[in-house]
């Protein structure tokens, strides 16, 4: 039996939890007791941003994080609202609702938008319409992949499918098993050129998207410890992918950067957090557990700078954005940094519920999603 442990906006829930449909755990952790947020400097205004446009998608979660791609932003709600926003005036291209309450974001290429429900169903639409949905034999935190035609998967029993984009036939199954505990949160599922690149417990995988076969993979860390929460090592998104380096993170125990060309470990860093990272061409960024804030050399993975000041404040995996550094917190801020240091450039604010997705860019807009539904985008000034 599989169980699941899930790391909310307050990264480690405490308690084990019954999960009745899928007859699953919600284990506890022995993750250290909340500890109150640091507080906040003045606001510094060395940077400015406008707010261009919001929106409201009801109740969020941690796995569904807005997707930007080719000037629109795909945004869902749990209770099974799916909509695409035009990314520079926030107008709906379009909105449907599924009826079904959702478990991922979704994963889209323009033509086809995919989403997971709670009821483990891949539903695909086209045009604001339902097109076709399957049953899952497991749940899935990961959104769902559309690319070349087809629809990917990654499913918390560590299997990777493969579906038809047109029609919902499954072309092909890889599985992997692992160790009995898997992560209630977003994982590792994006193209690199003609590769499948898949997070599979600690590993990063390259698969041949045709039919599933492995072309390489390399481990970022491996099981330790005397317990499963302890040994827990899966890969969590987001990721940062400069070219063919992608460097990921494992589960509070390392980053690490892989050449996805030659499956080879580039580099990998003990570090202890449970959000993505991501980066530019000179670094990789991240937030640990504790709120601290890392930058490391992506060449190597030396340590660049560190910053404290946003301690236990629940922080979003990072977005590397030109001269800046973008990250949300368990109290609905946006703070606004300088990608050199991390000094603070200025302070966004949203409805004041916690944002649990990494920020994201489409066209001129950042966006970020926060807990109660409500979408923000502002532009840069």
């Amino acid at each position: 039996m599989i169980k699941m442990i899930q790391f909310g906006h307050v990264r480690v829930m405490g308690g084990v939890v019954a999960m009745a449909a899928a007859m699953v755990l919600a284990a506890c952790s022995s993750g250290p007791v909340k500890m109150k947020p640091a507080e906040l400097a003045p606001v510094a205004n060395r940077a400015s941003a406008q707010l261009i446009w919001s929106t409201q998608m009801g109740l969020s979660s941690p796995s569904m994080a807005p997707l930007a791609h080719q000037g629109r932003v795909y945004l869902t709600g749990s209770k099974g609202t799916v909509a695409a926003v035009d990314a520079t005036s926030g107008r709906d291209v379009w909105r449907l609702n599924l009826g079904t309450s959702l478990s991922t974001g979704a994963g889209s290429d323009g033509q086809t938008t995919a989403v997971v429900t709670q009821g483990n169903q891949l539903i695909a639409m086209a045009d604001g319409r339902e097109s076709w949905r399957v049953q899952l034999s497991a749940a899935s935190f990961t959104a769902p992949l559309v690319a070349g035609r087809r629809v990917f998967v990654l499913a918390a029993d560590r299997s990777v499918i493969a579906f038809d984009a047109q029609n919902g036939a499954r072309l092909w199954t890889q599985a992997r098993p692992g160790e009995p505990l898997v992560l209630r949160q977003s994982g590792v599922l994006l193209a690199v050129g003609d590769t499948l690149v898949a997070g599979l417990s600690g590993r990063l995988v390259g698969l041949n998207p045709l039919n599933g076969t492995l072309r390489w993979e390399a481990s970022i860390a491996n099981s330790r410890g005397t317990n499963e929460v302890e040994r827990l090592v899966d890969l969590v998104g987001s990721v940062s992918r400069i070219g063919n380096s992608v460097c990921a993170r494992s589960f509070n125990s390392a980053v690490g950067c892989v050449d996805t060309d030659t499956g080879r470990l580039l580099w990998s860093k003990p570090a202890q957090g449970v959000t993505g990272v991501h980066g530019d061409e000179q670094y990789v960024f991240g937030s640990e557990t504790d709120g601290r804030l890392m930058a490391w050399q992506r060449a190597k993975g030396d340590r660049a700078w560190e910053v404290d000041r946003l301690k236990f404040r629940e922080l979003t995996a990072p977005l590397a954005l030109g001269r800046l550094l973008v990250v949300g917190d368990g109290t609905g801020l946006v703070h606004l940094l300088s990608r050199e240091d991390g000094s603070e450039l200025t302070r966004l604010t949203t409805d004041g519920s916690p944002i649990l997705a990494a920020p994201v860019l489409s066209g001129p807009a950042l966006v970020v999603q926060t807990l109660n539904g409500g979408v923000y985008a502002w532009r840069s000034q």
